[in-house]
């Protein structure tokens, strides 16, 4: 089905010069937009560089000031070989019109140092000069050439984004290669647009992102980028309109019920309802009573109650004869709903089954037995016991927990387990409006903004890694009047290029100090490791939980009261917000301590500040994108939106309004894309991987 104008770009990557097989899954590793697969050629020209070098400037020896990266040229003085098995480095000397420099080399071979600088030759060098002593130097410059060869330097070389292994050469030889290949494509944007952005078509974008003249052109507000985000928008906005338009053609199922089981489980419940949860509850009713399918986002702050209104919803389905799923993303988090919500459903009498990974084939063959057989309303799991074999007698509402694990193919595999399957999904991440269209466009949403009554605020304070025996010596106390603690470290084992307490040396001190059993959870341990040091936290054999961010999101230990999170320089607002969440889940005064190591940056120091002010996490959210960008809202990447390897939310948000509106006037007025523009736009969405989206219109 894909245009077979778009074949050069969806060729492998080994198959251009320089990508043998090692280097090919190294680059797959690096630029592959799906993990289970060799990277394409299209992969590598969405993997931009970040920044450019201009080896333009020549200022002369002299004139080179300190960190400049500048190009010299020079005549070659002496060689000053280190003697004998001396580790010293090998020092070549070398001077212009206006003074000498010494290039610098460690462990190089004589041989080619002889070949590349010969003595009296003249040589045109570029690369970092550091000024030692009064006098500069050049350690490992990145050419060395004749002055006859010198044209094969760049003038503008793009800097990439690397991996171990992977030389900047090689990348950039790979890249150019895959730049010649880029084919004339039919223009997807009208001209009526293209003419009023004043930006260049397609391939002219690409070409010149690849091959700078000038800083601005990789500047984010540049023609050539906002074209290319735009695209990458339009794409995405116009394969989430079409999943929307396909899921409502599929139909839905009215369900109407006397709402006597939902009333049930909300009576069941040891505390009210807030406001916004009764309003999310009738937002859902409504959207059930419609012969049109529900896919609906609910979004709610840590601890604003979403399961409750889940459970309310699936009550109201499962009134109806039909079954629930419940969704989560992994399996601490389905065993801690199974859990929570068992009492309720016992109470309403409701059916509940748990399906995980650990259980045997015999446990999984009757569970299926009895889901087949109508005998369970609701089963909760993990995402990818629903995505495999599981399959349900009538099932008519899934709910998913933690939405960034779940995109457009998974809402569509979900409608092929049912007829007319209602979709809830729940995030506990606060998102800010513009990602909330971005990733959501083809959902309504409904928002938690209160707290159960009795919650009380957090009080945080932040304290710099000095202070860490005080902080210490505080926790025992508390520990010793009953409360229970978390302690919340950034890495696994000791890294040597980063100076961080590894999460394993703190739980053996703080064990030492306190003398008591401490729990460790972190991600290499087994689930079942992970379950039963959870599980000891949580009766209160142990009073004092040492982690890795495992614990971000769901864990549920009303009585903790106090976490303290390490290194809290080192994480998003959004994280830190997730992680100060796991406390102040009950009427107890909470407590949530940011331990820093100083001198704190300008963002770092912003986002502590922020932590201090505020516990709103949709205010956090914003502040969050300004300070970060969209990747760390979301939890996928450091930087960066989600789903995205060109447009970033902090910086082309008005070009998502822009592609979500065209994107709804592109099917209303050419919903089978079959109009010589809908056939260009077919290529737009093969591109950029939400050819998903074309399957349905085979489908539909």
């Amino acid at each position: 089905m894909r245009p077979p104008v778009l074949d050069p770009l969806f060729a492998p990557v080994s198959t251009l010069p320089g990508i043998g097989p090692k280097i090919a899954k190294l680059v797959s590793a690096l630029v592959g937009s799906q993990p289970d697969r060799d990277a394409t050629v299209a992969d590598l020209l969405f993997h931009l560089p970040h920044s450019l070098i201009d080896r333009r400037h020549r200022p002369g020896i002299a004139y080179s000031e300190n960190g400049d990266i500048v190009t010299l040229d020079v005549i070659v003085g002496r060689h000053m070989a280190p003697p004998g098995s001396s580790r010293a480095p090998y020092r070549i000397s070398a001077h212009d019109d206006t003074g000498e420099i010494t290039f610098v080399f460690f462990h190089p071979r004589r041989d080619w140092l002889e070949k590349t600088f010969p003595e009296g030759a003249r040589r045109i060098v570029s690369g970092k000069v550091e000024w030692f002593h009064d006098r500069p130097q050049m350690v490992h410059p990145d050419y060395a050439l004749a002055p006859e060869e010198a044209a094969e330097m760049p003038a503008v070389e793009p800097v990439y984004p690397l991996t171990a292994g992977l030389a900047s050469k090689t990348l950039q030889k790979a890249v150019r290669a895959a730049v010649g290949r880029i084919p004339r494509l039919p223009e997807w944007l009208n001209d009526a647009y293209l003419h009023q952005t004043g930006w260049p078509d397609f391939a002219e974008a690409l070409k010149t992102v690849h091959a700078p003249t000038e800083r601005q052109d990789l500047d984010p507000d540049s023609p050539y980028l906002r074209r290319l985000a735009y695209d990458e928008l339009l794409a995405s906005q116009l394969a989430l309109a079409m999943v929307r338009a396909h899921m409502r053609t599929l139909g839905g199922i009215a369900r109407r019920p006397t709402g006597d089981l939902q009333r049930a489980v909300i009576s069941a419940l040891p505390f009210q309802l807030t406001d916004s949860q009764v309003g999310a509850i009738e937002e859902i009713n409504e959207d059930l009573a419609r012969p049109v399918r529900m896919l609906r986002l609910l979004q709610g702050d840590v601890g604003a109650g979403k399961t409750v209104v889940a459970l309310a919803a699936l009550a109201q389905v499962i009134e109806t004869g039909a079954q629930g799923a419940l969704m989560a993303p992994t399996e601490i988090l389905a065993r801690q709903h199974y859990a929570s919500l068992a009492p309720l459903c016992d109470k309403a009498g409701i059916r509940l089954a748990l399906m995980t990974g650990k259980d045997t084939q015999k446990e999984r063959r009757a569970r299926q037995a009895q889901i087949d057989a109508g005998e369970i309303d609701l089963v909760v799991g993990t995402h990818a016991l629903f995505q495999g074999t599981v399959t349900f007698r009538n099932l008519g509402l899934v709910v998913v927990d933690e939405q960034h694990r779940f995109g457009v193919h998974q809402r569509l595999a979900l409608s092929e387990k049912g007829q007319g399957v209602d979709v809830l999904v729940m995030t506990a991440t606060p998102i800010p409006r513009t990602l909330v269209l971005t990733c959501f466009g083809d959902m309504d949403v409904s928002r938690l903004t209160g707290k159960p009554a009795g919650r009380k605020p957090i009080a945080t304070v932040s304290v710099s890694l000095d202070r860490l025996e005080e902080i210490i010596s505080r926790v025992g106390a508390a520990i010793a009047e009953g409360q229970k603690v978390y302690w919340v470290c950034p890495l696994v084992e000791e890294s040597e290029k980063i100076d961080l307490a590894a999460v394993e040396d703190r739980h053996r001190v703080l064990e030492q100090v306190f003398r008591q059993k401490v729990s460790l959870v972190h991600g290499r341990m087994t689930a079942a490791e992970k379950d039963a040091a959870m599980g000891d936290f949580k009766s209160g054999t142990t009073r004092v939980l040492v982690a890795t961010t495992v614990i971000e999101v769901g864990v549920d230990v009303p009585d903790a009261t106090i976490i303290v999170i390490e290194h809290a320089e080192r994480f998003g607002l959004a994280q830190l917000h997730q992680l100060r969440g796991r406390v102040g889940r009950s009427d107890k005064t909470s407590s949530c301590v940011l331990l820093y190591k100083g001198p704190l940056g300008e963002t770092a120091g912003a986002r502590l500040n922020i932590m201090r002010e505020t516990n709103d996490g949709f205010l956090i959210a914003e502040e969050d994108l300004k300070l970060r960008g969209g990747g760390e809202i979301l939890g996928t990447r450091q930087s960066g939106t989600p789903g995205f390897r060109i447009a970033r939310a902090e910086d082309h948000a008005d070009l998502m309004e822009v592609a979500r509106d065209d994107a709804r006037l592109i099917l209303e007025t050419d919903p089978d894309l079959t109009s010589p523009r809908g056939t260009a736009l077919r290529c737009l969405l093969y591109l950029f991987g939400r050819d998903a989206a074309i399957r349905l219109l085979r489908a539909g």
